[in-house]
């Protein structure tokens, strides 16, 4: 008998070629995919592809831990289901948790609200329209024990995204734990801690970027000493992805980041294995589903490299552990119904990865936040997955695929050359402070942009098979000013009550062991923390120690036009444009700015990068403003238009806000725009208070372009 010839012998792809060259009446190499990673996927892998690659003969639980952390993985231990939430008050998120746990969540994980992130009480002037928005509000220990009230902190373990106001949000955890009468050493979990992070993307720092490095490797230290069970960094490339990082950047960047916190720590004078075990990751999966599940593998590799470096001991110091979330990014408010589908692609993807935990997005995050109807959907999108899908008896069922092996490789040789400029520069600190990495995925965000807008990369109910009316969904809405009232309320009662002497000698010593540099700053702010001193003071001494951060804006250029330059369409905005510049006598100038505490800028740096292609003088604000600080930025700086990014739900006092200070500064020529995620609900009431145009999320950029200038002719034309 004669075996019969497979497909990888040369005649055999001979064959395969030649019928695929009939279908197509064209060479198949046209069906070559050029991805944003640089990657060319081919519309066929055979085991030629696997020629050189040396992962393939590895095993699960084992060095270098590519196809997962565990010999036996799921089929020994589903993944944690542990869905990110928090809003409004503590008695609001503590119910909101207590259901969840109750429905089948495995563990908790923490949103604080923006005023929290960024060290600020929630009587503060500058944190009005963020208190309880987009998270908890956290001011002191008796938020905190409300928050986690009967639910025992010895059994259950508590993740919280938190970076800036790191310092006095695990001391109030740890000092919660203690009257919980939980010791710290029995706590269980995870601070994000992850500070470089911040400097590139996410913005939710307080302190420059030194001190704030000392801070992480304090953490590291205390936790190592105090808290073996609990999870002193997650080192986050979700946000990178977020803000329009290709997989590569993403992944690259991510491990250069966890080299640094590791050299960090070292310089404290560790021991890498008291501490290696102890270090997560945090990555986003979005729609490329194989290469998503991939990079996670790639990431296991590339660690397990790193950690080499350092020579543990311990084979556990080489392993990458992580915990995944389903893209915000991805998630769309036309036909939001469409998410349900995508996020539950994307947590196929990540399980097929290897993720330990996962959180999965509601479907109206695009929107609003997630209500509970929304969220029971994406918890039970994982639940499904779990118990009637069949994949958790396998452990890595994708390895040995041509395809995800070959990109496996792909990714990691693209990262590590990638972690291999970031080295060359002396390392991630060096390179953030350059603004290398944060310039790289600006134009990688705008690049998709212009991909989206082109109808380049299709994107179902938005640039193809969009429905003409659609229903507006049910949403959740906070009374950001009745939850302010609540937390001053609880503040001044705890102000009332503590000693005063004691809040005050507690914050002096934080300072001086800030100041100069001896002793453990986490330790410190804990004795402050049981002093009932509030999150906003710790902060405050630490920032009369360290000084405030503040990042200068920049804008990426040349890369919207670039993509659009021969498209008529574009072309007839230009040529518009310029008519409209000759008759100003200038070019009209557009400020974009961001109010209040939110720091996630994709969308507002993509629309000043856009628009300085298409013509306009761009102004772009910096972060943090108040809507005062925007209206004089704006009327001295003489626009004719000041368009607001907006992500965090404060709108609806951020806005009219804004209009009234302007009114009130004789700004009232200049048009007020609005971008971002914002409900069509709302669309009226921004109307109702001077907002002239709304553009939801998914708004091409041509057409917030064109109307902005049928605004401005309109204005100039009942002048």
């Amino acid at each position: 008998m004669t075996d019969k010839p497979t497909p990888e012998t040369k005649s055999s792809l001979d064959a395969w070629r030649a019928l695929a060259e009939r279908e197509l009446k064209a060479s198949p190499d046209t069906l070559v995919w050029h991805t944003p990673e640089g990657i060319d996927v081919k519309p066929l892998y055979t085991r030629d592809d696997l020629a050189g690659i040396g992962h393939l003969d590895t095993l699960p639980g084992i060095e270098p831990f590519l196809r997962g952390p565990r010999a036996t993985m799921y089929a020994g231990r589903p993944w944690t289901i542990r869905q990110y939430a928090g809003f409004s008050t503590a008695e609001e998120s503590n119910a909101f948790y207590r259901k969840a746990l109750a429905a089948g969540q495995k563990g908790l994980s923490v949103a604080f609200d923006l005023a929290t992130h960024r060290g600020y009480d929630s009587d503060h002037p500058r944190v009005v329209g963020d208190v309880g928005k987009a998270g908890v509000a956290i001011d002191s220990v008796e938020d905190m024990k409300i928050l986690f009230d009967g639910i025992p902190l010895d059994q259950m373990s508590v993740s919280m995204t938190m970076n800036g106001a790191v310092i006095p949000i695990l001391a109030n955890f740890i000092v919660a734990g203690e009257e919980q009468h939980v010791s710290r050493a029995a706590l269980s979990g995870t601070i994000q801690n992850d500070i470089l992070k911040e400097f590139m993307v996410r913005n939710t720092y307080i302190y420059p970027p030194e001190p704030s490095m000392r801070i992480v490797a304090d953490i590291i230290e205390y936790t190592a000493r105090e808290m073996p069970k609990f999870n002193s960094i997650s080192i986050s490339g979700y946000h990178m992805q977020e803000a329009g990082a290709t997989l590569v950047q993403e992944l690259a960047f991510t491990l250069a980041d966890g080299r640094e916190y590791v050299r960090a720590a070292l310089r404290k004078g560790l021991d890498v294995d008291a501490f290696a075990g102890r270090l997560s990751f945090f990555f986003a999966i979005g729609m490329n589903f194989f290469m998503e599940a991939a990079k996670l593998r790639a990431a296991r590799l590339l660690w397990s490299r790193i950690m080499t470096e350092f020579a543990p001991k311990k084979a556990s110091s080489l392993m990458l552990r992580t915990h995944c979330q389903t893209s915000g990014v991805s998630l769309q408010e036309q036909d939001p119904y469409n998410n349900i589908v995508r996020t539950a692609y994307e947590a196929l993807a990540a399980v097929l990865g290897g993720t330990q935990s996962l959180h999965t997005n509601s479907f109206d995050e695009a929107i609003a936040l997630p209500t509970e109807f929304s969220s029971r959907i994406a918890r039970n999108t994982q639940l499904i997955l779990e118990h009637e899908t069949g994949i958790s008896h396998v452990v890595d069922p994708l390895a040995g695929s041509y395809y995800v092996e070959s990109l496996t490789n792909d990714l990691a040789e693209k990262a590590w050359a990638l972690i291999g400029e970031v080295e060359a520069m002396g390392g991630m600190t060096k390179a953030v402070a350059s603004g290398l990495p944060k310039r790289m995925i600006e134009e990688a965000a705008a690049r998709r942009q212009a991909a989206v807008d082109r109808g380049e990369e299709v994107i179902v109910g938005v640039n193809r098979y969009r429905l003409e009316q659609e229903d507006p969904i049910d949403i959740l809405d906070i009374d950001n000013a009745a939850v302010r009232q609540s937390q001053i309320a609880r503040l001044e009662r705890t102000k009332r009550q503590r000693d005063p002497d004691r809040v005050a000698a507690t914050l002096a010593q934080l300072e001086a062991v800030a100041r100069s540099g001896e002793g453990n700053i986490l330790e410190a702010a804990v004795e402050a923390a049981r002093a009932r001193a509030t999150v906003g003071e710790i902060s405050d001494a630490m920032r009369r120690a360290f000084g405030d951060y503040v990042a200068v804006p920049e804008v990426v250029g040349d890369i919207y036009g670039r993509a659009y330059h021969d498209e008529p369409e574009y072309q007839a905005l230009v040529s518009r444009l310029d008519g409209l510049s000759a008759s100003l006598g200038g070019r009209p100038k557009v400020m974009v700015a961001k109010l209040g505490q939110d720091g996630h800028d994709r969308g507002a740096k993509i629309i000043a990068s856009a628009f300085g292609d298409i013509g306009f003088e761009v102004l772009a604000g910096p972060l943090f403003q108040t809507p005062e600080e925007a209206a004089d930025m704006a009327i001295a700086a003489k626009v004719n238009v000041l368009g607001v990014s907006s992500l965090a739900a404060g709108h609806k006092t951020l806005l009219p806000q804004l209009v009234a200070a302007l009114k009130a500064r004789g700004g009232e020529d200049i048009i007020v725009v609005c971008g971002g995620v914002v409900p069509r609900q709302d669309y009226q009431f921004l109307l109702d208070h001077g907002v002239a145009a709304v553009f939801g999320p998914g708004t091409p950029v041509l057409d917030a372009a064109r109307s902005v200038l049928d605004l401005m002719e309109g204005r100039r034309r009942n002048a």
